[in-house]
This record gives C-alpha cells, sequence and structure tokens, in this order.
C-alpha cells in the first residue's frame, strides 16, 4: 500500500505580499466532493516574497491511495485574514487529481473562488504564470 506525503513549497499570487495571516485547507474529496480523509489546514505561511508566499509545510494524505476511489482530488485552498470584513476568506483552489501523484515537483494552475469540489465549473485565477508549487514522496507500507 502507498501514502503520499506533500511538501507546499510555495504560491504564486500577484498581491502575495498584502495577504495576513495566509494558510492552505487540505483536503481530499471523491467526485461529488465528500471528504475522504479529516480536513488539514497548514501553519500560516512562513515568509512572503515578491509574488510568493513561502509555505515549506509537509502534509501526510492518512489514506493509501490504492483506498481512495475513482475520481478522488485533493485540494488545496489558500486562505488569508480580511481584516475589514473581519472573517478568513478563500481567495483561490488548486486540486491534483490521482493520475498526477507521482515522486517529485509538481506545479499546478490556481481556480478562481468558489471552490468547486465537484470540478464542473472551473475558472483560472490569472493569465500569469502563478502557480501551486508541491513536491511528492510516495511511501510503501
Amino acid at each position: 500500500m502507498t501514502l503520499l506525503s506533500l511538501t507546499i513549497e510555495k504560491i504564486g499570487l500577484k498581491d502575495a505580499g498584502q495577504c495576513i495571516d495566509p494558510y492552505i485547507t487540505v483536503s481530499v474529496k471523491d467526485l461529488n466532493g465528500i471528504d475522504l480523509n479529516p480536513v488539514q489546514d497548514t501553519p500560516v505561511a512562513a515568509r512572503k516574497e515578491d509574488t510568493y508566499i513561502h509555505f515549506s509545510v509537509d502534509v501526510e494524505i492518512q489514506k493509501h491511495l490504492e483506498k481512495l476511489p475513482k475520481g478522488a482530488a485533493i485540494f488545496f485552498e489558500f486562505k488569508h485574514y480580511k481584516p475589514k470584513k473581519r472573517f478568513t476568506s478563500t481567495k483561490c483552489f488548486a486540486f491534483m487529481e490521482m493520475d498526477e501523484i507521482k515522486p517529485g515537483p509538481i506545479v499546478i494552475e490556481l481556480y478562481k473562488k468558489p471552490t468547486d469540489f465537484k470540478r464542473k465549473k472551473l475558472n483560472l485565477l490569472t493569465k500569469k504564470p502563478l502557480y501551486l508549487h508541491l513536491n511528492q514522496t510516495l511511501h510503501k507500507d
């Protein structure tokens, strides 16, 4: 059986420097948007630099890949605090489908909110080359 751990390296955003207390919520959903695993939040990002927010944080997917149903996907929701509205808002999201799981680095596209767990209405966040940068490690159990 195989377990996946992901290192969330960084996310590229045009207004990266203005994001307050940014973090990423990681979830695994089936095609109907139902949680297959407990949802996990990263700690608040380590640092901001130009158009990047650096996380350098490891997330373990809590279920063997072989036990995830066909069509499952791993979602990454980028969230930040909005002081004027006094709440945490989702700015954008990204996802990785099962056929994208392989050892090594991967760069995935960012989509506009609201998060579409069913993956039906996807709109890219920007035309600029800004992405979520991850590194995947597979562990045999």
